[in-house]
């Protein structure tokens, strides 16, 4: 027997594609906006977390431009040694004013953030307390700590309180998305921030989509419910609304002070791109001083939600612009995907283990950018679509 026996032994993905039920590492040769080149063929974007369309804005691409010629491609070394630059300590102190707290750390994914975040911040005895919905990172974040996690269903208050229940006096982090990558809904973060205050744990929210989403200015989730001065650690996303790559953690300057000194996950990987840190800088700017970006994110958010509703779709307990249409069984998922991309719109579906079985749903999210027009063409293939396959 090899270590490599289980690679050559796996077919699961061949046999998709030769079944043509394959939706991943699609072929994009286009800029990401709300139409794109798909596999040569023009398609209507409608599964992108591009949520205000900034992706292309020439402001964004201009500072990313601008910031390759100053100071080249990269850094060729990490934030702890002599990858620090200007940009990133200003980038920082932006970040760390849009979500209100005294300070900011970048990292090069999103993923990382949360990785390096939970797992130097929970040690042995202590406990990490996750919704069972939050996204993979958070998951492998909490393995990669030296503390137990303990698990809550979904949304559930009563859940969390008898997770809450078996800390024994002992210390706990509590961490959840602010809005649900695949549900669509958003966190109870009332009620989760008065019981966190009740059994003495902490509190982080991963704002990775609800930024430029959620609160004033989008700042987030926990900006919306007013409850950013008891969310100790806030982390978030540039690859979503905020046009770029990478992400960060926001908190008290001791709590970002005691990160750079003890996350791996930042002080053993190369630092955050020049081009992608000024990309983000200028997106910030253009997401504050263009409100009407998130006014129409909602707009186009509340229309296909009517719509959808109106045909007779199960959307679940979304409430923003992640709107998963449920539609059941894996084949099901796929035969939509499969029909909606040969009408041109680009969909994604989501499968177990991303979903329980049974419970598969095609996954759209929508766009500042998207138009009414295109919304009402896309709309016109759901419902035919919707009533091929009975789902409608």
């Amino acid at each position: 027997m090899s270590i490599l026996d289980k690679c050559l032994n796996y077919t699961d993905a061949r046999e998709a594609m030769a079944l043509g039920y394959y939706p991943y590492f699609r072929e994009i040769s286009s800029e990401q906006d709300t139409e794109v080149i798909c596999n040569g063929k023009k398609m209507l974007m409608m599964g992108s977390n591009s949520y205000l369309g900034l992706t292309n804005h020439p402001k964004v691409k201009e500072a990313g431009i601008q910031a390759m010629k100053k100071y080249g491609s990269g850094c060729a070394g990490s934030r702890f040694l002599n990858g620090t630059l200007d940009i990133h300590l200003e980038l920082e102190a932006e970040l760390a004013r849009l979500v209100g707290k005294e300070a900011a750390l970048a990292y090069p994914t999103g993923y990382q953030a949360n990785v390096g975040c939970i797992s130097a911040m929970v040690n042995k005895n202590e406990y990490i307390i996750t919704d069972k919905y939050d996204h993979a990172s958070i998951i492998d974040g909490c393995k990669l700590s030296d503390g137990t996690m303990l698990r809550y269903n979904h949304n559930d208050m009563a859940s969390l309180e008898r997770c809450l229940q078996k800390l024994d006096g002992k210390s706990a982090l509590i961490v959840v998305d602010g809005i649900f990558s695949m549900e669509g809904d958003i966190a109870n973060l009332p009620q989760i921030s008065a019981l966190a205050e009740k059994y003495n744990a902490n509190l982080m929210v991963d704002e990775a989509h609800s930024l430029g989403v959620l609160g004033d200015k989008g700042a987030g989730a926990a900006a919306h419910f007013g409850l950013t001065k008891k969310t100790d650690l806030i982390m978030g996303t540039f690859s979503k609304s905020l046009a770029s790559v990478g992400g960060f953690i926001a908190a008290d300057e001791p709590l970002i002070h005691y990160l750079k000194h003890k996350s791996r996950a930042l002080i053993f990987s190369a630092s955050l791109p020049p081009a992608s840190t000024a990309s983000v800088l200028a997106a910030i700017k253009i997401m504050e001083d263009e409100p009407e970006r998130i006014a129409k994110l909602w707009e186009n958010t509340d229309y296909m939600m009517q719509e959808f509703k109106a045909m007779g779709y199960n959307t679940g307990t979304s409430c923003t612009p992640v709107i998963p249409l449920h539609v059941g069984d894996m084949i099901r998922a796929f035969n939509m995907w499969a029909r909606l991309g040969e009408e041109g719109v680009f969909i994604n579906p989501v499968i177990p283990p991303a979903v329980p079985p049974n419970g598969c749903l095609i996954r759209c999210s929508f766009m500042a950018t998207h138009t009414r027009e295109q919304l009402d063409r896309a709309l016109d293939k759901f419902r035919v679509i919707g009533k091929e396959l009975g789902i409608i």
